[in-house]
């Protein structure tokens, strides 16, 4: 099977800044891109559907108008677009297992100024299988890489470094599937991977219960051991790849939100595993989600 990046589309602004994301990114992968199209009949349809077209007409008319859009700019990569009549969710959980990610499109910035996720995007996130990319619109190619200098032309941003590509670890549970996706993603854009760890000191009550009490010093010089023996076997894997590793005490979410501004791409993880209120993306990952001013990538790992 051909391998390939898949982007939901709706006709929105965020949906068309997600596709061409995705396009960067099937690029960057030697792979194809697909667009897919989720939409249900209405007995009473919107008011954007035109008198003479169907429901149906207009549905498998997007996925075309926006290949066209992406071959344009992007000449070579080869795009497919695809409509289905079945629910958002049900289609991009599915087309999500074929590919090797999932990009979706965020509503840019809300009244707290974080993302605004629909509850398609938000439960998609949360039950696929295969990492998923959450991109807001205004986003850019060239918000990817560092500042270009005045005049230069927009076909030569790819030939300016990219930005960071920003990872955040927790140590007690480190993930394979989590850690290899972000090395990739700075392998493929030559870029740096910045490592986030976060560690708090144990409670009062703990730390006087302690035979030998851990110290500010000891307890942070235990997390970089961590974080260092966590990444000796991908560095060796990558070597190419420069690695910063920040070991602070702390709240991981803030840490990562504050490293996350003026990075190419965040990458958190979301274990796979069901509660009793159904799925759960994890309060890391969920504040990234909603406050990173660049795309996030969520991995499922066990």
């Amino acid at each position: 099977m051909l391998r390939h990046v898949t982007a939901g589309i709706d006709g929105s602004p965020q949906s068309l800044a997600a596709a061409h994301w995705a396009a960067r990114e099937a690029a960057r992968r030697g792979a194809a891109l697909h667009l897919v199209h989720a939409w249900e009949w209405h007995p009473r349809p919107a008011p954007s559907v035109p008198a003479d077209m169907s429901q149906r007409a207009l549905a498998e008319d997007l996925p075309e108008r926006a290949a066209d859009s992406i071959r344009a700019a992007h000449p070579g990569l080869q795009v497919s677009g695809q409509a289905v009549a079945d629910s958002p969710v049900a289609v991009l959980l599915k087309t999500a297992e074929q590919a090797e990610l999932l990009v979706l499109g965020s509503r840019g910035f809300g009244g707290v100024a974080g993302f605004l996720m629909g509850s398609v995007s938000q439960r998609v996130v949360a039950r696929a299988s295969r990492p998923v990319v959450l991109v807001r619109v205004g986003g850019s190619a060239a918000d990817e890489h560092f500042s270009a200098p005045d005049g230069i032309s927009p076909d030569e941003i790819p030939g300016i470094p990219y930005r960071d590509v920003v990872l955040g670890l927790d140590t007690g549970r480190p993930c394979e599937e989590l850690i290899e996706f972000a090395f990739d993603a700075a392998w493929r854009r030559d870029s740096s991977l910045r490592v986030i760890h976060t560690f708090s000191r144990p409670p009062d009550f703990a730390a006087a219960d302690a035979l030998v009490p851990i110290r500010g010093p000891e307890l942070l010089a235990e997390h970089e051991h961590a974080v260092i023996a966590a990444l000796r076997p991908w560095r060796e894997k990558f070597p190419e790849v420069a690695v910063v590793e920040s070991v602070t005490e702390g709240r991981a979410a803030d840490e990562l939100i504050s490293a996350s501004a003026g990075a190419a791409l965040v990458v958190v993880g979301r274990r796979t595993r069901e509660t009793r209120l159904g799925t759960h993306i994890g309060p890391v990952a969920h504040a990234a989600l909603h406050h990173a001013p660049c795309p996030v990538a969520v991995v499922p790992h066990a």
